[in-house]
């Protein structure tokens, strides 16, 4: 068993004040001997901490949110949107928030009103798609993948988490190695195209 985490879209200043390369675990099955790994989401602003390499099994989990500082900008963003309900950096804020709490339909719900404001956003496509996907609405999230892709052809997130849905979910190895070969041609040197390599190994040796 192994365990992949997402990371995710950039937020900016003033984004969670959590570790925001870290995503509390989506543990799913992994191949045999596999090393634990990084489920990536759209990174988060420019004070993030860079991408990081697969982490071993057993590595410490990350941060938890301190609900209350959450639960406050909850409590202004719902406030804003009341009033205000095509203020979409006030949706994003409160997808992302939920987001970090692991509120899934939450942040689908909030991120779907980002989206119907401002459609072409691949990191707020990528971030709802991992929600969707913790949902367990993987074709869902495929769509919310292909289409970050499409607005963003060299949005490395949305076409690593393709693959890793394709490869994981929907047992579609043919889907999961082209996502993750595209995926490597974007950043051929990122520790995310080495996981890529790494899952289209796991991928051929599969029975």
């Amino acid at each position: 068993m192994g365990e992949w985490r997402l990371l995710r879209a950039d937020r900016g200043p003033g984004g969670a004040a959590l570790n925001r390369n870290l995503l509390s675990g989506l543990a799913i099955g992994v191949f045999a001997g596999f090393l634990a790994g990084y489920f990536i989401g759209a990174g988060r602003g420019n004070d993030d901490a860079p991408a990081v390499a697969a982490a071993p099994a057993g590595a410490p989990a990350p941060p938890r949110p301190d609900p209350m500082q959450y639960q406050e900008r909850i409590a202004a963003n719902q406030k804003i949107v009341a009033t205000d309900p095509k203020n979409e950096q006030a949706w994003v804020a409160l997808g992302n928030d939920y987001f970090d709490l692991q509120q899934a339909q939450n942040a689908v719900d909030a991120y779907a009103k980002a989206l119907a404001l401002a459609p072409d956003s691949p990191d707020v496509l990528t971030d709802q798609g991992v929600m969707f996907r913790q949902l367990g609405a993987f074709d869902k999230a495929v769509a919310d993948f292909q289409r970050a892709g499409k607005v963003n052809p060299k949005h490395l997130q949305s076409f690593f988490n393709l693959g890793v849905v394709y490869s994981q979910d929907l047992k579609n190895p043919d889907a999961a190695v082209k996502a993750f070969n595209q995926a490597i041609a974007i950043a051929p040197d990122s520790p995310q195209a080495a996981q890529a390599r790494q899952f289209i190994e796991g991928l051929k040796q599969k029975p």
